[in-house]
């Protein structure tokens, strides 16, 4: 489909070369796996500022105003919101989109401000030679369809999360990525966060130890459940609007929450979980929905180490924020920001000493005033930018198809994420411990 001499298709403007992009990888593949993986503290300090140094060039702002045509496969509310980050960067037109709900292209217009070509057929939109990249953003139920597909059709890719609804078919988006030398980046906004980067880069160093658990909480205060349009609520649209409700085309809180902070843990961990442990439950909502309305989930890494994640729907004291418990500090990731706190000095004793008929005398183990938790300000992390992360993922696969370098959220980003969500999932189902099939 695509000449050896431009991997931009036809109609285009060529961005880079097949065999650029093709030396590209093969130069930076030692250092990519590093940077990409973002590895953990007992990662070397050159590896790691390498890392950095990486996802700075592709995060960076940039004035390269090369023209830059995408298409949008799935043009919904999440959609729409990647397309207005795209337009912020310089050279980015959107110039088709496929949906199966029409109302969605009159809505994508509006926020283009002009008439972006409308297919109701997915394949329609691939075979299109004017095409720079494509976005996928529709239910997770059809990514591993849509984005296998655009990879196959040679397009470049920027798919939502989660990769794809079964390892099977997460599998076979890496695979069909590297036979067809495309890029392909994950939508886990939080690896270009600013204040994230910076605040993991100093857990990598060690700055709170050694992290042993990490614990992730997303809780709202609402039903999940979006508007279905007319005076009397069409029911063929239903799951059509509602996706994440039904088991066909969702994994429920814990892919469209919970990936997001399983990510981070497999990122501060370097590593995927080896085994999931969840529960959930419909406590509050009886409408009729088929996933949860509540769940928590417990991945499993190496050496004991722990990532537990919790969401309910009915109460938001708690958020959407992370906390990185290490053996010197702690560290509390939000939206917004980072703060770290750090342990009290341990005193140290002298052994106790004791006559030979005598016990050993020793105080109280417990000590309310040493258990209280800490209330005090923290040290909060200080970046020059508060960027929208998904503004700064954006731009950064734009600069990934123009340069030919391979994406910080990449194909094993995707995949370690995608393992815990669908094992996790699995063990909903069955109600007990599933291990998470090692990748090789």
């Amino acid at each position: 489909m695509f000449a050896e001499i431009s991997i931009a298709a036809k109609g285009t403007a060529p961005l880079i070369t097949r065999r650029q992009f093709t030396q590209a990888v093969s130069a930076v593949a030692v250092s990519s796996s590093a940077s990409l993986w973002n590895r953990p503290a007992s990662a070397e300090p050159s590896a790691i500022e390498a890392a950095e140094a990486d996802a700075a060039r592709q995060i960076a702002p940039t004035k390269d105003s090369t023209p830059f045509r995408l298409g949008i496969i799935g043009a919904g509310s999440r959609g729409q919101e990647l397309i207005r980050s795209f337009l912020r960067v310089p050279g980015v037109s959107v110039a088709a989109a496929a949906d199966v709900y029409e109302p969605r292209f009159a809505q994508l217009n509006r926020i283009c401000g002009r008439e972006v070509a409308a297919h109701k057929d997915y394949r329609a939109l691939l075979d299109r030679k004017d095409l720079n990249a494509v976005i996928v953003a529709t239910p997770l139920g059809l990514h591993g369809e849509h984005v296998t597909a655009a990879l196959a059709s040679g397009h470049h890719v920027y798919g939502e999360k989660v990769m794809a609804y079964t390892i099977e078919q997460a599998n076979g988006i890496v695979s069909a990525a590297a036979e067809h030398k495309r890029i392909y980046q994950i939508g886990h906004q939080y690896r270009y966060s600013p204040w994230i980067r910076a605040a993991v880069l100093r857990v990598q160093k060690g700055e709170i130890g050694d992290v042993t658990h990490i614990m992730g909480y997303w809780n709202r205060n609402n039903d999940w459940r979006r508007p279905v349009p007319g005076p009397l609520p069409d029911p063929s649209l239903e799951h059509l609007i509602n996706w994440r409700l039904y088991h066909e085309w969702s994994l429920g809180l814990i892919a469209e929450l919970g990936s997001h902070h399983m990510d981070i843990a497999n990122w501060v961990f370097g590593e995927y979980p080896v085994a999931a442990l969840a529960s959930g439950s419909i406590c509050r909502y009886h409408d009729g929905r088929e996933t949860d309305d509540n769940v928590q989930a417990i991945l499993s890494y190496s050496g004991g180490r722990r990532f537990i994640f919790t969401s309910i729907t009915d109460n938001a004291k708690m958020g959407d924020q992370l906390w990185l418990y290490g053996t010197k500090g702690s560290l509390n990731l939000t939206l917004e920001d980072a703060t770290f706190f750090y342990e009290p000095k341990k005193i140290a004793r002298a052994p106790a000493r004791a006559a030979k008929d005598e016990g050993v005398t020793t105080s109280a183990s417990y000590n309310p005033a040493n258990e209280m938790p800490y209330r005090g300000p923290g040290k909060p992390v200080d970046v020059s930018t508060a960027e929208d992360p998904t503004t700064a993922a954006t731009r950064a696969f734009v600069y990934c198809v123009r340069t030919g370098t391979p994406p910080i959220a990449d194909t094993k980003v995707g995949l370690g994420s995608a393992l815990g969500v669908i094992q996790a999932n699995e063990s909903l189902r069955l109600r007990k411990e599933v291990t998470i099939p090692s990748q090789g």
